[in-house]
């Protein structure tokens, strides 16, 4: 069955394109499907365009959303569980060079989809884009796990744990919950009520991670040129790099997981296209632009902890590689200035992945496929997505309050990231099949096909290696190693089973169908509805 017939297929499936009236009122317009191309769910571009904040974020504030979300905190810890792994500077840096690779081949895969729809909500339009049959399983499948595991709980533990390194305390656990909740409270009141203050402060922390990370990076090169006494042989760690690398694969497995988990967050403007000036424009430059910047200071930062340190003094540096940095470099006080540094970017993490999120929940409520679509799409008071900062808000704070700090946080971390390599896959496969199947549709950017199977490659490897066995058969938490890819997966199969119920299963037995119905909220936002018709 060729493009055209299964487009017919699934029109006839399901309704066109409605007309939207103030009431909520629809009637069907034929034309208006005949003109669709593609069907990226069930409302148009310019229905999903409309409501909200409008289009008020330009290249900078665009490309400040990659940086943000790409720098939180793994640049500055990360680096010495690598170097634990490979053994090795040369290896290690290795890996930091393989994994941007695949970042921007992963980036490349998601401008062509970002440019052929340049609308919010990311991975969900181009699944609906290209696995259109069952009707709403694959966006409900992305909606179960975006919704259940799109908190931020991470980021506001860290800014937590560093503000009270920096404070020379010793607090209880339940006060660094206390001062994690006020974290993802303050982000999302910021978000819901002054988020033009949100936006302006999501690019000054941006500018403050990129500023770190220069000042990280200039003084390694002093380090270098030998200007601190305090290391006598700055090039020790250079010469043969290579030496005492490791030659476990599971191991090089377990480090470049790492290194991609760092890079996670190129992706995060196709969220928001919706509230970008020029989407395709700015998407072809703000993409690139934000990976390649953080890609340069991530692979100058790691020459610079290796200037200061050996490869053995940064594998045992633990979770604090740029505190012995800074420690060895400028004394033990810089340590605690760096705590408040880097408590500051991942506040900005917290920010940008909140500000991202939220708009991924409102798309998904103006798809009608969430329980009370109409209130989870609103914008109310100002146009900013309130009612889907409520819903990341609610996951994020029951992670805070309910999951114990230590093996069980670290766990329900790793879970949240296993279904994203799941969706990545999907998403990278859809692009060859809507190549065969749509090859004349527009396409403002196309990626080299070699390009993209490079990264169907790598996220291949992310779905295999948390099941490679590890050195004494023990993971990142005293939980078995293989447990969190499983649970990971039965997220996605939970997506699964509530469509079937809620979309067959249910509509069997109670003997209706849905009938959709487009209505437009207050603010202009459209939203998609589904009324239960009883059958004759």
């Amino acid at each position: 069955m060729g493009w055209k017939e299964k487009t017919q297929f699934w029109r006839s499936e399901s309704p066109a394109p409605a007309s939207v009236t103030q009431e909520g009122v629809s009637t069907i317009d034929n034309d208006a499907a005949l003109k669709q191309d593609i069907q990226t769910g069930e409302l148009t571009l310019e229905e999903a365009s409309q409501g909200g904040l409008g289009r008020h974020l330009g290249l900078t504030s665009t490309t400040f959303l990659i940086i943000g979300r790409i720098i939180g905190t793994g640049i500055f810890s990360t680096p010495s569980s690598i170097t634990s792994s490979v053994g090795s500077v040369g290896a290690s840096m290795f890996l930091w060079l393989l994994g941007l690779l695949l970042a921007f081949c992963g980036q490349m895969v998601w401008l062509e989809f970002g440019c052929m729809f340049p609308r919010s909500g990311g991975e969900k339009v181009y699944l609906e884009a290209v696995y259109r049959r069952p009707k709403f399983l694959a966006t409900i499948v992305f909606a179960v796990q975006a919704i259940l595991l799109g908190f931020t709980a991470s980021g506001c533990i860290v800014f937590a744990s560093n503000i009270i390194v920096a404070a020379n305390n010793s607090p209880t656990e339940w006060q660094e919950r206390g001062i994690a909740i006020g974290v993802i409270v303050f982000v999302t009141l910021i978000h819901t009520f002054i988020p033009k203050v949100g936006v302006h402060l999501m690019n000054a922390l941006g500018w403050i991670k990129v500023i770190i990370l220069a000042f990280i990076v200039v003084t390694g090169w002093v380090v270098l040129g030998g200007g601190v006494k305090a290391i006598p042989d700055p090039h020790a760690s250079f010469r043969d790099s290579f030496a005492g690398s490791s030659h476990s694969g599971n191991q090089y497995a377990t480090a470049l997981f790492k290194v991609l988990n760092s890079y996670a967050g190129w992706s995060n403007a196709a969220y928001v296209l919706n509230e970008v000036k020029r989407p395709v424009h700015t998407l072809k430059i703000a993409g690139p632009l934000g990976l390649g910047v953080c890609g340069v200071l991530y692979t100058l930062a790691n020459v610079s902890y290796f200037a200061a340190a050996t490869p053995q003094e940064v594998a045992a540096s633990g979770t604090t590689v740029a505190s012995y940095f800074f420690g060895k470099v400028f004394g033990v006080t810089a340590k605690r200035v760096l705590s408040v540094f880097i408590a500051l970017s991942a506040l900005g993490n917290v920010l940008t992945i909140t500000f991202a999120q939220s708009r991924v929940n409102q798309e998904l409520a103006k798809e009608g496929v969430i329980p009370f679509p109409k209130f989870w799409a609103s914008g109310w008071p100002v146009g900013s997505p309130s009612a889907g900062l409520l819903l990341h808000f609610i996951p994020s704070f029951i992670v805070i309050v309910a999951i114990p700090f230590g093996d069980a946080f670290n766990f329900i971390v790793d879970v949240e990231g296993y279904p994203s390599s799941v969706i990545s896959m999907f998403v990278v496969i859809g692009l060859f099949i809507l190549r065969r199947e749509a090859p004349n549709a527009h396409r403002p950017f196309k990626v080299w096909w070699p390009v993209a199977a490079i990264f169907a490659a790598g996220q291949g490897f992310l779905l295999v290696a948390p099941f490679l066995y590890p050195p004494g058969g023990k993971g990142d938490t005293s939980l078995p190693y293989w447990l969190y890819p499983i649970i990971g997966i039965a997220v996605l199969i939970a997506g699964v089973v509530y469509w079937a119920v809620w979309w067959r299963v249910l509509p069997r037995i109670g003997r209706y169908s849905f009938q959709e119905r487009k209505v437009e909220l207050k603010d202009g936002t459209i939203v998609t509805t589904f009324d239960r018709i009883k059958n004759q």
